[in-house]
């Protein structure tokens, strides 16, 4: 059954008319201007020196700023840096732009954000980013069946209404909202990335195609309590949700057969676990 539009079309562009050929071109020519003008600087800042004016890192530094600059390095000390630099900076505007956090459950998004900050960077080029996304969307069914385990197993017990052995038509989270005096507003973070797992799973049940992650249900949440200030309450086709302002958030379904579709998540992960406790 088709579920969701092709994310790929004739590999040539990403869903959301994101075009791959623009970003590596623009990117493959910027790299090219960026070595010249290191070169440039070293050959001026040779000229300088050489007539007693000092070199680049002292007659182009402000005064009392005189923090590093990749462009006064040597190429090759300073290109490595500064392409690691850029293609950091393409990678995350690509995959909030693209709609690839949509493939992507909270526990992915942590590693995505990770590796982009402590490890090696992948190179932005053409099958770099065809691979990733074919990637996300072979693994999409796992990856979303994995948020709803992780949103499950981080419920507090210490409300009657979250069961430790399967969904009920309601669930607590915690830490989901804040309250100021200018009423709700969603955090960011963990919850709020297993809240538009949730979402996802859902509606891939629904055979409906998956929410943008510019447009899922924690950017219409959020959205909603910053335009509403007094509300506390929010529904769609899918939640009612009711927040409160210790932070918690109550959030029913609206249909028992998401429960039930939930359950058979949660069966086919923990089957020993589940049928000893029903």
């Amino acid at each position: 059954m088709q579920i969701e539009p092709e994310v790929i079309t004739e590999h040539t562009e990403l869903i959301n008319s994101t075009n791959i050929e623009r970003i590596v071109t623009g990117r493959d020519a910027a790299l090219g201007k960026i070595e010249l003008v290191i070169q440039e600087l070293s050959s001026i800042s040779q000229l300088t020196a050489g007539i007693g004016g000092g070199n680049a890192i002292d007659w182009a530094m402000k005064s009392g700023h005189r923090y590093g600059c990749w462009l006064m390095e040597k190429p090759e000390n300073a290109l490595p840096k500064i392409t690691n630099n850029i293609d950091r900076s393409i990678w995350r505007d690509l995959m909030l732009k693209s709609g690839m956090l949509s493939l992507m459950d909270a526990q992915a998004r942590e590693q995505w954000h990770k590796s982009l900050e402590e490890g090696d960077v992948p190179a932005v080029n053409q099958n770099n980013i065809i691979s990733t996304f074919e990637q996300l969307h072979i693994n999409k069914g796992e990856v979303f069946e994995r948020g709803v385990i992780n949103l499950f197993k981080g419920l507090s017990w210490n409300y009657k209404t979250n069961s430790p052995i399967k969904f009920g038509r309601k669930i607590i989270m915690n830490n989901l909202v804040c309250y100021s005096q200018w009423g709700f507003r969603l955090n960011w973070g963990i919850r709020r990335d297993q809240l538009v797992d949730l979402e996802r799973m859902v509606t891939l049940f629904d055979g409906k195609p998956l929410p943008d992650n510019r447009a899922d249900i924690s950017q219409r949440l959020d959205a909603h309590l910053h335009a509403q200030r007094e509300s506390s309450t929010y529904e769609d086709d899918y939640f009612s949700i009711r927040c409160f302002q210790k932070g918690s958030a109550h959030i029913t379904f609206k249909q028992e057969a998401i429960t039930d579709r939930l359950n058979d998540v949660l069966i086919r992960h923990y089957p020993e676990a589940l049928a000893s406790s029903s």
